[in-house]
Formats: C-alpha cells, sequence, structure tokens
C-alpha cells in the first residue's frame, strides 16, 4: 500500500550516501562529542555587515511583500549590471531570473530545458544534485568520468565522444564542487567548439566565481561562448561569494525563452524570493567588493595549508584552484583495516574518520567517485590544523 503511493519518478533518485555520516557527526556532536566538520559546503565568515544592515532597512520600511515572480527589477538590474562588470556579458533584465538560491535556479532551467528522454553530460566528479534534477526532469544522465590526470577537466574528445543523437545538454560547474577546478578560457572555448558543431544546450554553474586563487582569471562560458550564447544558461547566486547561504538567492541568465519558461515553473512552485533577502543581494552585488577579496585571500591561505598536507597523507591529490574543496585519492587505504574495520568504499572511510578522529567529511561516492573524500576547508585555520592532525594519526594507524 505505502509504495504505491509514492510516485514512480521519486524511486529513480538516488538517495544520498552522505545522511548516515551526517546524521551520525550530529548526534555525537548534540552528546557533547568535539566533531570537526569538513563537510560543509558554506563559509564560515558572517555575512557582511553593511548586507545586514540593507536587510534591516528593507523591514524598517515595510519591503516585506512579495515582489515579481522573476526577481525585483531593481535587482536584476544589478545583475545585469555584474555581468557586464565582471564578465563582459550583456543581459537584460527579462533574461534574469532570481529565484530561491541557485540550486532552485538551475533546477528551473534544468526543466525548462530537458524532455523525457533526453541525455544530459555530466562530468564526473559532479555535485551530487546534477543527475538528480536531470531525472526528475525525465532525462536521461550522461556522466563522464574525467582524469585525474587532466585535473578532472572535461576533455573537448571525452564531450565529443559522450554526444548521441538524444543529447540535449551539458551541465558543467567552474569553480567546482567538488574538485575545485578552473576551466581556463582556452578549455572552454575548446570545448565550445565542440557544442558549437554539435548545437547541444549548456548549463554553467558559476556560483563559486568569486573563489578563485593563484591569480588565475575567472572564464564564465557564456563569455568565451558568445557565439552560442543563446545555446547557454549560466547559474550563479550570492551565497558563496558574500557568505549570505541562509539569504536563498541565486539567479539565471540565459535567452528570454528560457528564462520566460523558468519563470512559470517558479510561479507554480514556490514563486518570488524573499523580498528582504533580495534587498540585501541588492546591496551585495552594487556594494564595495572589498570584503569579497579579503575572504578569498583567507581561503587560498587555507587552500595552500590543506593541500600541503594533503599531498603527504593520499594516494594523490589534485591541488584546487577555486571554491573551497579538496578531494584528494583514498585509493591506498582501499582494502585495509583498522581495529578490524575493513575499508571498502569511501563511505567507510568517511565513517571509520569519524568515529577515530572526530573528523566529519564527504564520501566521493557522493560525487561519482568511490576512490576519493570532499574535504571542505570553508572552516577556520585552527580547525583545519586540528582536523587535519586528527586525520594523520588515523590514517597511520590503518594497516
Amino acid at each position: 500500500m505505502g509504495n504505491k503511493l509514492i510516485a514512480n519518478r521519486i524511486n529513480e533518485l538516488t538517495a544520498s550516501v552522505t545522511m548516515k555520516i551526517a546524521g551520525k557527526a550530529l548526534t555525537m556532536k548534540a552528546s557533547g562529542v568535539d566533531i570537526i566538520d569538513f563537510s560543509v559546503g558554506e563559509p564560515d565568515f558572517p555575512t557582511p555587515s553593511r548586507i545586514k544592515k540593507a536587510a534591516l532597512k528593507a523591514i524598517d520600511e515595510n519591503f516585506t511583500k512579495y515582489t515579481f515572480n522573476s526577481g525585483m527589477l531593481e535587482l536584476r538590474d544589478a545583475i545585469s549590471k555584474k555581468f557586464l562588470r565582471d564578465n563582459n556579458l550583456e543581459y537584460d533584465t527579462d533574461e534574469i531570473i532570481v529565484s530561491n538560491g541557485a540550486k532552485q535556479a538551475l533546477f528551473n532551467v534544468v526543466m525548462s530545458v530537458v524532455n523525457p528522454g533526453d541525455e544530459v553530460i555530466i562530468p564526473g566528479p559532479y555535485y551530487v544534485s546534477y543527475p538528480e534534477m536531470v531525472k526528475l526532469a525525465g532525462g536521461k544522465p550522461v556522466i563522464v568520468n574525467t582524469k585525474e590526470k587532466n585535473g578532472f577537466k572535461l576533455t573537448p574528445e571525452e564531450l565529443k565522444d559522450a554526444i548521441t543523437s538524444s543529447t540535449k545538454a551539458l551541465i558543467v560547474c567552474t569553480p567546482s564542487n567538488p574538485t575545485g577546478l578552473v576551466y581556463t578560457e582556452d578549455e572552454i572555448k575548446a570545448l565550445v567548439s565542440v557544442i558549437e558543431k554539435e548545437k547541444i544546450f549548456v548549463i554553467s554553474d558559476e556560483v563559486y566565481e568569486k573563489l578563485i586563487y593563484d591569480n588565475l582569471t575567472f572564464a564564465s562560458f557564456a563569455d568565451a561562448g558568445k557565439n552560442i550564447k543563446d545555446r547557454i544558461a549560466v547559474i550563479n547566486g550570492v551565497s558563496k561569494a558574500y557568505a549570505m547561504t541562509g539569504w536563498r538567492i541565486g539567479y539565471a541568465a540565459a535567452n528570454k525563452e528560457i528564462i520566460k519558461s523558468a519563470s512559470k515553473i517558479q510561479s507554480h512552485n514556490t514563486s518570488g524570493a524573499s523580498s528582504i533577502s533580495q534587498y540585501a543581494s541588492l546591496e551585495a552585488l552594487s556594494g564595495p567588493q572589498n570584503e569579497v577579496i579579503i575572504m578569498r585571500d583567507e581561503f587560498e591561505k587555507r587552500r595552500d595549508y590543506i593541500y600541503q598536507k594533503a599531498i603527504t597523507l593520499f594516494t594523490d591529490c589534485v591541488k584546487p584552484q577555486g571554491a573551497f574543496y579538496i578531494f584528494p585519492n583514498i585509493s591506498s587505504f582501499i582494502g585495509k583495516k583498522l581495529n578490524n574495520r575493513q575499508i571498502l568504499t569511501s563511505a567507510d572511510l568517511a565513517e571509520l574518520l569519524l568515529d577515530e578522529a572526530k573528523v566529519a567529511l564527504v564520501p566521493g561516492e557522493a560525487f561519482g567517485s568511490d576512490k576519493h573524500i570532499r574535504i571542505s576547508y570553508s572552516t577556520s585555520m585552527e580547525n583545519i590544523v586540528e582536523g587535519m592532525n586528527r586525520i594523520q594519526s588515523a590514517l597511520e594507524k590503518i594497516k
């Protein structure tokens, strides 16, 4: 009886492999255990005060009503100016939609583009929700497992080989969650040459745009692929750059038909985003950007430390160039044991490190690679030093 109540589409979704570990970590924390959390995907910094003041001002002035479904015109204008200022891209306000987080913005676009049976190429390792969104749209996620030696970057040859007559779209993420890869302009142009010929759609998740290191210059797919701009949707938001994860504001930019379709979906789903959060986001995008640089510089220091530590502990580790994750290879620990507990999967190692080191992290299986684990360095340097020392002590006991 129970199964008949649940829609078939739900059975197609993959349950989160991290839930067991996350739940266990929360239980341990609640009982007073000192857990260092390397699993969280959000900045540990407070939202800058100027942004919080803008939200308080909006409340005091009673800007607490519904906004346009697609977002306040003032905010969409600020986003348009941001694209021109930061990415050399021209988008009119009717080519932009504001949503309840970047994830909803991306979901709206997927639902607008993907028909049942359409194939959507997703380079792996990938953000956990990409394949599930495609499934919910009735599409088929086609995972292309990228090579560690290539920095986990999709190559034009790999893309071309994955394209079939059923291919509708490609979802890419730069900088990447979980690997921290950053595509250069030349690398994007090489992919665009294939995309242009094959006439597929691109959904580019650029929410970590401001967190990029080593003096690299961020390149947007829509800028590098201006000749196919009408077949590219850019996803972004304020959560990572401005430490505003809980404010839940993301946005998408694409051609008018895509945005019109996304707005139609949103109108029957959540309607517009919070008016208060939109006013805060208007200040975030329009005001001084010095806090973004300060946070970025601190993340780079953390990246440098954790990378140097990781390359001494794991089989291999690609140096992340953006975001705030590192994705070390754990192959050398597979098949080994600690206290009669055998490690066969990334989840096994993650659970073992939670028990033995009191450190919470995410098994790579969640991102499509069981040979890796994801460690987030979006926490204090003090926690990073202590957490990595705990991990080292536990790994040294594995035989």
